[in-house]
């Protein structure tokens, strides 16, 4: 399989609020704002999720975006304020945190052991 890149996109109906709400999930100011009604965060090269306000719509989103350690993650967001809604066990070392935004859009955060 070739190299994917990501840029994944979740409508919201208050981009200040949202805004707020991701940098504490995520721990980082967005990389850049590419106009009043966007926000977006460089996870890691060539992989984004970005927040828009958009008429219609907003809390239908479902991004899921696998790290290394759901654990350190789980920990430093609760640091920051934020704690998921569920968590899901898979089996086999496949987890998932589940949170939802402001809006009410799915955001989680998983973990896949690397031989999987």
């Amino acid at each position: 399989m070739t190299p994917l890149d990501l840029f994944a996109g979740i409508v919201v109906s208050d981009l200040a609020l949202a805004v707020d709400w991701y940098t504490r999930v995520l721990g980082a100011e967005p990389s850049f704002r590419p106009d009043d009604s966007e926000a977006v965060w460089t996870l890691d090269d060539h992989r984004f999720v970005y927040l828009k306000t958009a008429q219609g719509g907003p809390g239908n989103s479902l991004v899921t975006i696998l790290i290394d350690d759901l654990d350190r993650f789980l920990a430093a967001a609760a640091d920051r304020g934020v704690t998921p809604d569920d968590l899901e066990d898979y089996g086999g070392g496949v987890s998932k945190a589940v949170f939802h935004d402001p809006d009410g859009n799915e955001f989680g955060v998983g973990s896949v052991p690397r031989d999987q």
